[in-house]
C-alpha cells in the first residue's frame, strides 16, 4: 500500500482533510492546486488539520483501558482500538506525524500531479461547470488504471461520467467533515461504474480508516444528507415560525433522544452559509411569505452580521465565551 499515490484535486476544508487522512495511513499524497495563491490558502489548512489530528490522537492515550474510550477515540486514525496500548499509540503518533510531513506534496502542474496516481479524488466546489472543466482538463493526463472519484455532496456522478474519459472507473466517495473522527465514506456509483472499481474504492475507503457505506443506486444527498437536511429544515421551520428559540429546540432534541448535539449546534458546525445555500435551492424560498422564504431571510441576517458558525466564533451560539 505504501507505494500507492493518492491525488486530491482542490485544497478546501474537506479536501485538505481527505489528503491528510490518506497520508496518515501511508499513501503518498499530492494536492493539485490551481495557482500560487491557492497554495497560500491551502498550506495553513494542512498545518492546522494535521495538528488537530495529532492532538486528538494524543488525547486518546488516557482513554486506553477506559470503557468510555471506545466511544471517544478518533476512529479515522485508529483502526483497532481493542488492541491499542500506550506504546502502540506512541508509535502510531510518530508514524502519522512523519507521514503527514513527508508524504504530503503540493503540485500546480496537472500532468505531474496525477502521474502514477492510484486514485484521484476531486474535491472542487459544488459548481457543475467547474467540475466539468476540471474533468476535461485531466481526462487525457490520467494513467489508464487510475480510479477517479468525486467528493461532491449534492451532485450525482452520472452528471459528469461522460466528461471523465473513464466512466467505468468513476464514482462518488463522499466524506463527512472532521474526517478523522466522523469516519464515514459513502460510496455511490452510477449506472456505468464497473463493479470491480466500485469494490476497489470500498477497499480504499477502509484502508484510510473510513467505514465504507455502500449505496446500491444514485441518490441526491446520499444516505446522510437525505436524512440530515430534512431534519435541519424542520428545526429551522420551528424557529422561523416562532414556535421556539434555537436553544429550546436543541435542548428538546438532546433530552428526548440522547443526541450529543441539537440541530442548531449542527448548523453551526455545517456553517450557516451552507445552510442558506441549501435553503435557497428550494423553489418556495423565492416566494414572499413562505416558510422557506422566512428561513432564508433569518439566516441571511445572521450571515450579514458575520455569525456564520463555529469557524467564525459565533452562529446560533457564541464560541468566544470561555
Amino acid at each position: 500500500m505504501n507505494n500507492k499515490k493518492a491525488v486530491v484535486l482542490g485544497g478546501g476544508v474537506l479536501g485538505t482533510q481527505i489528503g491528510l487522512i490518506c497520508a496518515f495511513h501511508g499513501y503518498d499524497t499530492t494536492f493539485w492546486l490551481r495557482s500560487e495563491g491557492s497554495v497560500g490558502r491551502t498550506q495553513p489548512k494542512i498545518d492546522r488539520y494535521s495538528a488537530l489530528m495529532l492532538e486528538d490522537l494524543a488525547a486518546a492515550k488516557p482513554l486506553i483501558g477506559n470503557p468510555m474510550g471506545r466511544f471517544m477515540y478518533p476512529k479515522g486514525l485508529i483502526k483497532d482500538w481493542d488492541s491499542m496500548t500506550p506504546e502502540k499509540l506512541d508509535a502510531l503518533y510518530e508514524t502519522g506525524r512523519k507521514n503527514m510531513t513527508e508524504k504530503v506534496h503540493i503540485e500546480l502542474d496537472r500532468a505531474a500531479a496525477v502521474k502514477d496516481a492510484y486514485i484521484v479524488i476531486e474535491s472542487m466546489s459544488e459548481d457543475p461547470q467547474a467540475k466539468i472543466d476540471v474533468y476535461t482538463q485531466f481526462k487525457d493526463l490520467l494513467d489508464p488504471d487510475t480510479i477517479l472519484v468525486t467528493n461532491s455532496s449534492t451532485l450525482l456522478p452520472s452528471m459528469f461520467a461522460e466528461y471523465t474519459g473513464r466512466p467505468e472507473k468513476y464514482l462518488s466517495l463522499h466524506f463527512a467533515n472532521t474526517i478523522w473522527k466522523n469516519n464515514t465514506a459513502e460510496v455511490m456509483g452510477h449506472a456505468g461504474t464497473g463493479k470491480e472499481y466500485y469494490d476497489e474504492v470500498v477497499k480504499f475507503a477502509a484502508d484510510i480508516g473510513m467505514v465504507p457505506l455502500q449505496l446500491h443506486k444514485e441518490q441526491p444527498g446520499y444516505i446522510l444528507n437525505s436524512m440530515l437536511v430534512p431534519f435541519l429544515s424542520a428545526a429551522q421551520g420551528l424557529w422561523a415560525n416562532g414556535v421556539a428559540d434555537p436553544e429550546t429546540i436543541d435542548k428538546t432534541w438532546q433530552l428526548a433522544t440522547g443526541a450529543p448535539a441539537g440541530p442548531f449546534q449542527i448548523l453551526d458546525i455545517v456553517g450557516l452559509e451552507t445552510a442558506y445555500n441549501i435553503n435557497q435551492m428550494k423553489p418556495a424560498a423565492q416566494q414572499e411569505g413562505s416558510l422557506e422564504n422566512r428561513v432564508g431571510k433569518l439566516l441571511k441576517e445572521k450571515i450579514d452580521k458575520g455569525e456564520t458558525g463555529v469557524n467564525a466564533g459565533k452562529g446560533f451560539y457564541d464560541y468566544t465565551k470561555k
